[in-house]
């Protein structure tokens, strides 16, 4: 039988009666729950293993995602990528999505420039994170940024306080929370990027460390 997500609290009512992320995914193109679709070029729905057992949510996608349909193909997440070799966690284990499908934009020249969306735009994508948590049934989920962490968390979460940090989780065993790794990118200096780097590595190794734990139990 297909998963339901309740739906009660949104704005828009959606169907999410998905049996597979494949379903949602399609599902989700058509999307009009919010008013971010009229200036994204697509949506950008999460990918990566169907059963994986780390599930990192983002906060939306950026330009280079916007315009390829995938999550997490820009400068941020290949940081990503490499914090995760170097964390000792596979990427194929994993499944990576935003709070937020569309890309939330102002033009600033020729230049399409990130824009924070705000609560009503999360709470209007919320359904299709539930339903793909609901899917993928991870082992740890790991909120990248505050949008990530607050749209799951509650909004007086505060990563700068209570990153790194395994937490129980009721869609999940786990929840931790870290920043975003487009943060990393904007540090003024070198050493800054370096030192914000290495904690946001560490931050991963509390997850890899996780799941051997749970793999030897």
């Amino acid at each position: 039988m297909p998963r339901r997500v309740s739906q009660s609290k949104l704005p828009l009512q959606i169907d999410l009666s998905y049996a597979t992320l494949g379903l949602a995914r399609d599902a989700a193109r058509d999307c009009r729950a919010c008013n971010l679709w009229k200036r994204g070029t697509q949506t950008v729905f999460g990918e990566g293993a169907a059963h994986a057992r780390v599930l990192f949510v983002g906060e939306q996608p950026g330009d280079k995602e916007d315009l390829e349909g995938k999550p997490f193909v820009g400068p941020a997440g290949g940081i990503l990528d490499k914090a995760l070799v170097e964390a000792g966690i596979d990427r194929k284990q994993t499944y990576v999505t935003n709070a937020v499908k569309h890309f939330k934009w102002e033009p600033r020249g020729k230049r399409r420039i990130h824009k924070k969306p705000n609560s009503l735009e999360i709470a209007a994508c919320r359904p299709w994170l539930d339903v793909e948590i609901e899917l993928v049934r991870p082992e740890v989920i790991v909120c990248l940024g505050a949008t990530a962490a607050q749209a799951l968390l509650g909004r007086s979460f505060r990563v700068t306080q209570q990153r790194g940090v395994l937490m129980p989780f009721d869609r999940a065993p786990y929840v931790l929370a870290t920043v975003h790794p487009s943060s990393i990118l904007r540090a003024p200096h070198d050493d800054s990027r370096h030192r914000e780097y290495a904690l946001f590595v560490d931050d991963l190794r509390v997850v890899a460390k996780a799941l051997r734990q749970q793999q030897a139990a």
